[in-house]
């Protein structure tokens, strides 16, 4: 399981200023290129679930494989069943060319052989698509470019998520405390004056959807008189 709490930032000014206080603490940046996958009959979207293939970098110096299930957000909080193993990047190219290289995967890849026993129980591999067999298809996907931070025992995660339709700016921070790192984090955001909202939709949720969410939750400076607005969850994210 794997609970991360997710803050919004309203803009592109707010990323900046965020990314200027942060500075001391900045270990690394990823490019990250993600690419996501279902079942011909939606196999796995029917059951909440999704596979994505994340390539990282411009010259794609590493790929992962994840499996992603179930996944529930809650007044800032993301809690999501993830596996995931990483693969050669080229066998990963080859999945984003023709999606059904995936089926191949099956017998040497862990997350492959749990997609093939939980969601495509009784068909055959080795059949054709046409007589019921296994079959993917390629859903799109979007670009990220993620800074890193180390900051108070916490790795905090600055996105830049890049959709056609758009850019969602984003803080992740995976904990098994999450309502202690999220209250870290919003005392943080207060005290500089940095405007931020809950996310209520997973980056996935937001490319199906093809539109930025609505931002329920405004939080900010109570010096600046902004007034809070809160919507209660839980939401159940596809």
């Amino acid at each position: 399981m794997e609970v991360e709490v997710k803050l919004r930032l309203p803009n592109s000014q707010t990323h900046k200023t965020l990314i200027s206080l942060l500075s001391p603490f900045h270990i690394t940046t990823h490019n990250q290129h993600n690419n996501f996958f279902d079942g011909l009959a939606g196999e796995l979207s029917s059951r909440r679930a999704v596979l994505r293939i994340r390539f990282y970098n411009d010259q794609v110096t590493k790929c992962v494989i994840s499996l992603k299930a179930k996944a529930v957000l809650e007044n800032g909080v993301s809690r999501v069943e993830e596996d995931e193993e990483q693969i050669d990047p080229a066998i990963g190219e080859e999945c984003l060319a023709n999606p059904n290289r995936l089926v191949s995967l099956m017998e040497s890849s862990r997350i492959m052989k749990r997609v093939k026993d939980e969601f495509f129980g009784g068909k055959n591999e080795n059949k054709n698509d046409n007589d019921g067999g296994l079959g993917f298809v390629c859903l799109g996907g979007f670009k990220n470019l993620r800074n890193v931070y180390e900051w108070k025992g916490l790795v905090i995660e600055l996105d830049e998520t890049s959709y056609e339709f758009g850019t969602l700016y984003e803080i992740e921070c995976e904990s098994s405390e999450p309502e202690k790192a999220k209250g870290l984090i919003e005392e943080f955001l207060k005290e500089n004056e940095v405007s931020y909202s809950y996310s209520v939709a997973s980056k996935f949720a937001i490319f199906r959807a093809g539109k930025l969410p609505y931002p329920w939750l405004v939080l900010a400076n109570e010096g600046h008189g902004l007034q809070l607005a809160i919507r209660q969850g839980p939401f159940i994210l596809a």
